[in-house]
């Protein structure tokens, strides 16, 4: 009887997080704009997407910087990864509390910090700040998916490679890279994947609706369009994928 209720409990979880999204998955296909009425199914929501110059451009800002994002905090992350384990102890164990932590915020702390940040500094805040609070808040998670690898290898590799004539770049590219070339990959992943889905902190320190996630913010305070489901869809099978990949990777790791 327990594990009848607990299943039945998980499953009420699932239809209360999962039943809303695939109501608006269909309406996307829905061909009239009335939330009450199947009208027929029609891809007439998708055409007008790609016709839709506001959203085109949206797109294109939240590809870019969850890319700038990516490449900049897998290189900051693998980095900053590296020097931890290369440390004692204790000085690891207070930069990994200080890893941790930004993960444990809420994002309204971290996007307001940041937003400070640029008031102080007196930097206009736009693409560019957008960008550099991405790449802040996800080196963490490159952080916390590379250094499980390195601290599965072999400490001493890294100095028998030096101690053979190798020198400390030919030996970082060589030994250790390739050592933990999956978490590497899946903190890559991750990163874009956070980026792509973050709203708040892409509000606050950007003055104006540029990625998709404001531009779905702004448009459900005057009345949702059927093109907001299309864009919401095709978003949801984007972060799905990439998630899948991850735990994917992720499971192959632990073999």
């Amino acid at each position: 009887m327990s594990k009848f209720f607990k299943r039945f409990y998980l499953g009420i979880v699932l239809v209360f997080l999962y039943v809303p999204i695939l109501v608006l998955i269909i309406q996307s296909f829905n061909g009239g704009k009335s939330r009450a009425k199947w009208e027929g199914f029609s891809l007439r929501w998708y055409e007008e997407l790609l016709h839709d110059q506001a959203i085109l451009g949206a797109l294109q800002v939240t590809l870019s910087v969850a890319l700038i994002a990516m490449v900049f905090s897998t290189l900051l992350g693998t980095l900053a990864a590296i020097g931890i384990y290369s440390m004692k102890r204790r000085p690891q164990s207070v930069m990994m509390t200080l890893t941790n932590l930004p993960n444990t915020m809420p994002d309204i702390v971290t996007g307001i910090s940041l937003m400070l940040l640029f008031i102080f500094a007196k930097v206009d805040r736009g693409y560019v700040t957008m960008a550099l609070a991405h790449i802040t808040f996800d080196v963490p998670y490159v952080v916390l998916s590379v250094l499980p690898k390195l601290k599965q290898m072999n400490r001493f590799t890294y100095e028998a490679a030096l101690d053979l004539g190798a020198t400390p770049g030919y030996a970082l590219w060589h030994v250790l890279i390739p050592e933990c070339k999956q978490g590497i990959v899946t903190g890559a992943l991750l990163a874009f994947t956070m980026s792509l889905d973050d709203f708040v902190i892409s509000y606050f320190t950007s003055n104006t609706d540029q990625n998709l996630s404001m531009i779905v913010y702004s448009a459900a305070k005057l009345g949702v369009e059927p093109t907001m489901y299309a864009v919401s869809t095709l978003m949801f099978l984007v972060i799905l994928a990439l998630l899948l990949i991850i735990n994917r990777r992720s499971k192959l790791e632990e073999i």
